[in-house]
Order: C-alpha cells, then structure tokens, then sequence
C-alpha cells in the first residue's frame, strides 16, 4: 500500500511539477491527496513556480517541502504536514552574500558546517541561506551519511545551534 501511495506521489509530483498553476485555486485534490492539498496550500502561502518537491520525516512526521520560484525572483520553501495539509513553515531562500544575511549571521558558514557534521557525520552535498519567518537567519547543510542517507541539518545563523533535522525519503525537482 505505501509503494503505492508513493508511487501515485510521485506521478501526481510530476504532473503538478510541469503544470502551469495558472490558476490553482481551481485545483481540487480529492480527500486521500495529501500532496494535491500541499501543493494547493504552498500555492496559496506563496505563488510561482514549483521547481522542487522534497518528502522527508522531522520528528518522525512527514513533510513535503516545495521549493516555490516566485514572479518577483524570490525562493520559497514551504513546508507542509503530510497528515493535516497544513503549512508549518514558510523560509526565504536567499544566496550567501545578501545583505540581511550577512547582517544577521554571527557564525561563519564553516563553523555551522562543523557543528553539522559533529552531530552528523559524512559529506555536504548542498548548503542553503534561509531568512526565517521569526526573522532569524539559519544555514541548511544537506549531508549524505555513510549509509548513503541524505539528512537535512538546520544551523541557527546567530547562535550556532542545530535547530532542525530531517530525513529526505525523495526528492523531484532541480537542486
């Protein structure tokens, strides 16, 4: 049943991936959709052009966190409960040398890389900038482990401590 779900997951990702979304608030997932309800809801939270779809477990509950391009130029990642279809967290992706990063990051990249890494061992594959809803700053080290498990680590920018971390079962989408 689950390799079914994920299955369908995947081609709905797909299909919603190389959709338009002109106008979403004409998508209407049926009640077992749990993905077609993100979407619509990340679409609703910010809207633009969705270039990713991640699923991964925090806290042992699922999430799909969409990568949202927006008209203005901006990135997105929103992350939706898988269960409730509720949006949890809206970040603004922004390159390593804004400004309003810059001002807020009192850790260097690579001291927020150590402290990744000592918690969780194994290879950067990717690092994201993130500004915060609660306006904080925070680097986001994707690490793929020995076990050739990619985990998602979350550093506060400011204080240096490990604020999130989650475990990506699939990924669509551009890096």
């Amino acid at each position: 049943m689950f390799r079914l779900s994920l299955g369908a997951s995947l081609v709905a990702s797909i299909f919603f991936m190389n959709s338009a979304f002109a106008d979403h608030a004409s998508l209407k997932p049926k009640a077992y959709d749990s993905l077609g309800k993100c979407v619509k809801a990340a679409l609703t939270e910010k809207d633009g052009k969705i270039v990713k779809v991640e699923f991964k477990s925090e806290k042992k509950v699922g999430v799909y966190e969409f990568d949202i391009e927006t008209a203005d130029g901006k990135s997105w990642d929103i992350e939706c409960n898988a269960k409730t279809a509720k949006v949890t967290e809206v970040e603004e992706e922004v390159k390593a040398d804004d400004s309003r990063f810059k001002a807020l990051a009192k850790v260097s990249e690579a001291d927020a890389k150590a402290t990744a890494l000592a918690a969780h061992p194994g290879t950067v594959v990717e690092v994201e900038y993130e500004l915060e809803p609660d306006g904080k700053a925070s680097y986001e080290f994707d690490i793929l482990e020995a076990d050739k498990e990619e985990i998602k680590v979350e550093v506060d920018a400011t204080t240096g401590k490990i604020v999130e971390v989650s475990y990506e079962e699939y990924q669509i989408g551009k890096e």
